[in-house]
């Protein structure tokens, strides 16, 4: 007969182990953009065809705002004096409009090559 707590701790331990070993999400690029004065700083940013790209988006201003782009389907609000992360691609060459659906004069792209 299996002790029961020995059993119930070996499938923890193989439950637990499955997780180490599965891969971590990682980008190729990294790109920061900063929101403040309601404007994206920079504007333009470029990052290379065929790779996963993680982008850092700061709002160091004083109201929230939301990160958005219908190009590469993505939205996030950003707290004031926080920021979010996340990841887009691999894309296609070709520009892509982002902007700040809270204050939609907001905008920027991201060109990739």
């Amino acid at each position: 007969m299996i002790n029961s707590k020995i059993l119930a701790s070996a499938l923890v331990g193989a439950a637990l182990s499955s997780f180490a070993a599965a891969p971590i999400a990682r980008a190729d690029e990294a790109v920061t953009i900063v929101i403040k004065d309601h404007k994206f700083v920079p504007s333009e940013v470029t990052a290379h065809t065929g790779q996963k790209i993680k982008i850092t988006v700061k709002n160091e201003g004083t109201s929230n705002s939301e990160f958005e782009s219908s190009d590469f389907h993505r939205e996030k609000v950003v707290t004031a004096g926080k920021e979010i992360v996340l990841f887009v691609g691999p894309l296609d060459a070709g520009t892509y409009e982002f902007f700040d659906d809270f204050h939609p004069e907001t905008r920027g792209h991201l060109t990739v090559k």
